[in-house]
């Protein structure tokens, strides 16, 4: 693997769709967070939801990209293991996601969470895992622009469904795809890992 300087490499080990595995991936995160929150009895408005799912994915955007530059400056050093350190990632986060991340999964919010710096710690929270998936696209040459900006949009989408839905689905319904979202990863990671050991 070899950095040319650019955000976008037409020759990237991810293509499209396998961004937008990850980017929904990651979204199962925001979208279980977001059904937690919807399940709760207070008054929902345009300006919550649109609040909520704005700082989601901005801050999963963000958290990518941030990911991505921490990355690039160890690339180089680790190149030799690179696969292996984008796959303990993935796996990582996959993993995290797929038990539940210590959550307690009937744990609904009961009060309004799309405000103030509880909305900022939430929005945090559920993009930590964005900055370790910065970190493997850094790795693997991934087209950092482009996944930032997927990543973000369908946290945004995600977000938004998960907040609408709360009442209807429940958070257990939210801790199931959180799971799925965790397996996803986990495949990408693996796949990841075997391009790179048979050259596929």
């Amino acid at each position: 693997m070899r950095y040319n300087g650019r955000f976008w490499n037409k020759g990237d080990l991810l293509n499209l769709l396998e961004i937008i595995l990850i980017a929904i991936g990651l979204a199962m995160d925001c979208f279980a967070v977001s059904l937690g929150i919807g399940t709760n009895n207070i008054q929902k408005t345009r300006r919550m939801v649109l609040r909520l799912a704005f700082h989601f994915g901005l801050f999963q955007g963000g958290m990518a990209f941030l990911g991505w530059l921490a990355g690039r400056q160890v690339a180089d050093i680790i190149s030799g293991v690179d696969h292996w350190v984008a796959f303990a990632l993935l796996l990582w986060v996959g993993g995290r996601m797929l038990i539940g991340n210590g959550k307690d999964s009937d744990d609904c919010q009961t009060q309004d969470q799309t405000k103030g710096s509880t909305l900022v710690m939430l929005s945090i929270a559920t993009s930590i895992d964005a900055l370790a998936i910065g970190l493997s696209l850094a790795l693997i040459d991934g087209s950092i622009l482009v996944s930032s900006l997927v990543i973000g949009i369908t946290s945004f989408v995600f977000s938004v469904t998960g907040f609408l839905l709360g009442d209807r689905l429940g958070c257990r319904f939210g801790k199931r795809m959180e799971q799925l979202g965790g397996l996803v990863l986990i495949g990408i990671g693996i796949k990841v890992l075997l391009s790179h050991l048979f050259g596929g």
